[in-house]
């Protein structure tokens, strides 16, 4: 039954906004904390996605093959889906996965959004190492400095409130994955944020998954099936490194958990830049007042990003 009432939902949503743009080119949906401005709603009906098959990222740098139950939105309707769709600000993006059921308008639905980070290739000599317990402290301190940064900015403050999945590291297939509880400022519910990182000759492929916490199994539950898909492409995987030409990152994966920015590699200014990237993927939250709730992470309307 979910899949027919979703549908359902859907066409009064889009009855909803069209009806509202017959005064208005634009439809306006908001709850407590922001406003979003959705500017041609039929334009979601044109959202090309991949269902099957593997799809390039990044101009034969890695292979996303698409796992059953999934597709992929390619880097132009991404960044319309992140940018104009969900008002975050403009950015390069490898594309998007989404649940084969979900669009950006379904209701309690999640993404992840696809990156690539090339600061150098990251050894992983620490991994075996690391105390997670102290690190999340690291990181919960780290954030309590960063936040004055984002409230200059204009971004909502944040509150780093543990692990959802602690970091687990697969030194085989140099693939890593956690995810973090947060508590967005003036949000009464917790956001969840689930990274993935697989590690390559001179970068790093970012996954960022953003949903509520009450979609954490389901995540967890499909993690094995997205890494299993996402890979390096011969020439750039992360056995390629070539120590005599390629350059080698600042931090190791303890760093990459931390944001790859811990203090001691003398990062710091770009600590603020990690944390306003939470703001890239937010996700929908449900329905009221005839029209679908955003809820963004940042806090921020996207009038302001223009001003």
């Amino acid at each position: 039954m979910k899949k027919p009432i979703l549908f359902l939902l859907t066409l009064l949503a889009l009855s909803f906004l069209h009806v509202q743009g017959e005064e208005d080119s634009s439809a306006v949906v908001s709850d407590d904390s922001s406003v979003i401005q959705l500017n041609d709603s039929l334009s979601l009906q044109m959202l090309n996605y991949d269902t099957t098959g593997s799809v390039d990222l990044g101009s034969g740098l890695a292979t996303f093959a698409i796992p059953v139950g999934f597709k992929y939105l390619n880097p132009a309707q991404s960044s319309y889906v992140l940018a104009d769709l969900w008002g975050n600000p403009p950015s390069e993006t490898n594309g998007m996965i989404f649940p084969a059921d979900a669009s950006p308008i379904y209701p309690a639905t999640w993404a992840i959004e696809i990156l690539y980070e090339e600061d150098g290739h990251v050894k992983d000599d620490d991994a075996k190492d690391i105390d997670y317990d102290d690190l999340l402290e690291e990181m919960q301190e780290q954030v309590k400095e960063i936040n004055p940064q984002r409230k200059e900015a204009g971004y909502s403050t944040v509150e780093l409130l543990g692990w959802a999945s602690p970091p687990y590291y697969d030194e085989h297939t140099k693939k890593l994955h956690w995810a973090k509880r947060l508590q967005f400022e003036n949000d009464s519910t917790e956001t969840l944020n689930y990274n993935i990182r697989v590690l390559g000759r001179k970068g790093v492929l970012v996954l960022n998954a953003i949903g509520g916490m009450d979609q954490l199994y389901e995540i967890k539950t499909n993690i094995d099936a997205i890494l299993a898909s996402v890979n390096f492409t011969e020439g750039n995987r992360y056995e390629d490194f070539d120590e005599s030409n390629d350059k080698i990152a600042a931090y190791g994966v303890g760093g990459l958990i931390a944001g790859g920015i811990l203090a001691k590699t003398g990062l710091f200014a770009k600590i603020g830049l990690l944390f306003a990237k939470f703001a890239k993927v937010f996700i929908i939250g449900g329905i009221a007042a005839g029209g679908f709730i955003y809820r963004l992470v940042t806090g921020k309307k996207k009038e302001d990003e223009q001003a």
